[in-house]
């Protein structure tokens, strides 16, 4: 059934997307001089590249956070301290990124402000989205830490490796698939944010020099624009749509391989 939903969604996107393709042609989508389609100009190219910077911004924060995160539960803190820290990350993951938005909004955009005009920006975008895609990538690599095998463990003590020396060169190789799998399913919720990325990154339509420059992500730009774009503008978004759509597809087929592949090698 999920299967067809997404095909039936794939379907929907390509239908009120080829008016626009038709009469104005893909290239364009990326060679013209601006994203303005009141004047028949229709670049993706700013909002794609802020996309991508946010995007890899967040998870380069986030990962190693999360992973570490996990690894201290795993073999450092106490049961105590170890079972608390899982429901706090597991109370993260239950924010709405409306919530996330407004804090970021009152709180982070006025103290990167004070140390840069305007706040709102690029390293906004950046920590709001670590923030939100952390949970995701430190549970995944805490049950992934979970099925490496107890015999692993044991032999890593019997040779007298230390226990960093245990979780660098035996627990990261035996459960580096679950690892890489949680990195990739953070990645595609961060592509995907919409509504707290909206709310801190400024919404100007450039491709950002600098982290205190503000951008605008395509997720944010279908949101701002949807409610009142009419003939080709509304196309143009459902071919953002896609554009976006192809991404995820693409990095879900990724975890698949991935996750089917052998996790203890």
């Amino acid at each position: 059934m999920a299967g067809i939903i997404v095909v039936l969604i794939t379907v929907f996107l390509i239908k009120e997307a080829l008016p626009v393709l038709r009469q104005v042609g893909l290239p364009r989508f990326f060679q013209d001089d601006s994203w303005h389609p009141v004047e028949d100009l229709y670049n993706f190219v700013p909002m794609l590249w802020g996309t991508l910077f946010v995007t890899a911004g967040a998870v380069l924060v986030a990962a190693p956070l999360g992973i570490f995160s996990a690894v201290f539960c795993q073999y450092y803190a106490p049961p105590l301290i170890a079972g608390l820290y899982r429901r706090l990350i597991e109370l993260l993951a239950g924010i709405p990124s409306v919530v996330y938005g407004f804090w970021g909004l009152v709180v982070l955009v006025p103290l990167i402000g004070s140390l840069q005009p305007p706040g709102t920006s690029l390293l906004a975008g950046i920590a709001i989205l670590a923030l939100m895609i952390l949970p995701t990538i430190a549970l995944t690599a805490d049950a992934s830490l979970t099925k490496v095998p107890p015999e692993y463990l044991k032999g890593a003590a019997a040779l007298g490796l230390s226990r960093w020396g245990t979780v660098r060169g035996v627990v990261f190789p035996a459960a580096k698939s679950g690892l890489f799998t949680g990195l990739i399913l953070g990645t595609g919720r961060a592509i995907g944010e919409t509504m707290a990325v909206l709310m801190v990154c400024g919404n100007v339509v450039q491709t950002p020099k600098s982290l205190f420059e503000p951008m605008r992500t395509l997720t944010a730009n279908i949101a701002l624009e949807m409610a009142y774009a009419t003939g080709n503008h509304r196309s143009a978004l459902f071919v953002s749509g896609l554009l976006l759509m192809v991404i995820i597809v693409a990095l879900v087929a990724a975890a698949e391989v991935i996750s089917e592949g052998r996790i203890y090698e």
